[in-house]
């Protein structure tokens, strides 16, 4: 694969090289000659396209008329290198720039690529308008290699990722089983309130009179002075009938 794109740069090339030389300045048809190459950056001399990434390209235009022209636009599209259908077209870069007689520029161009890795053919074009008519110059056409990206532990972009989705994952799941999980009901333990003053305790059990309503209390003293009326008669009853008893025994 690398052996075919490094065929077709150098071919490109060539073909550039003899269109400076050998072109005339106009065509029969009336078409101006403008001359467009395009390369890859130098760190990527083998045409390698990764997915998912921005991959970038360099065209060399030259105008060789002798008539002004605007440069309208630059775009490419991807085909099947058996059978030329095409795959899918790229996002065209609009520039509008005239390009002087004579004068020539490099104009840089980017694109994506979403395929599955392989050998496909790349056609890069620029299109051009002179006497309002829009003429099209194929400045790249050869067979690129689609990659995948190289991994690492390192890339920000991976991680960021990774941290947003399990935020969106955790939020997702505290909601459901806070909405349809049902929740333990808190049982409230009533607070008794300290009594305000001196709390003073009275009676055998050591209750507090001041909690005891006043009726109750009157009926408790009612009781306990009756129960002690009883129990005097009752050893007065008992002491008299000793007493009788003594009596009868002397006699």
């Amino acid at each position: 694969m690398r052996l075919l794109s490094f065929l077709g740069f150098f071919l490109g090339s060539v073909a550039f090289v003899q269109n400076a030389v050998a072109s005339p300045v106009e065509t029969e048809a009336g078409e101006p000659v403008v001359l467009a190459v395009a390369t890859f950056p130098e760190d990527n001399a083998f045409g390698h396209v990764v997915n998912g990434e921005r991959n970038k390209i360099f065209l060399a235009i030259e105008n060789k008329s002798d008539r002004n022209v605007t440069l309208k636009n630059i775009a490419g599209s991807f085909h099947y290198p058996e059978s030329n259908k095409l795959v899918k077209n790229t996002t065209a870069l609009n520039y509008g720039i005239p390009l002087l007689e004579g004068a020539s520029m490099q104009l840089p161009y980017a694109f994506h690529s979403e395929f599955k890795p392989g050998d496909y053919r790349l056609n890069i074009w620029l299109e051009h308008e002179a006497d309002g008519q829009t003429y099209r110059v194929t400045a790249y056409d050869s067979i690129v290699s689609v990659v995948e990206p190289e991994g690492s532990w390192l890339d920000i972009k991976l991680w960021t990722t990774y941290l947003i989705v399990s935020g969106l994952l955790g939020g997702l799941a505290f909601y459901l089983y806070s909405t349809f999980v049902p929740q333990p009901k808190k049982r409230k333990t009533a607070q008794v309130s300290a009594p305000v003053g001196t709390v003073t305790a009275t009676g055998v059990g050591g209750y507090q009179e001041e909690w005891i309503p006043e009726h109750h209390l009157k009926k408790a003293k009612k009781t306990k002075s009756s129960g002690a009326a009883t129990s005097g008669d009752e050893a007065s009853g008992v002491e008299s009938g000793t007493e009788g008893r003594r009596r009868k025994g002397k006699k």
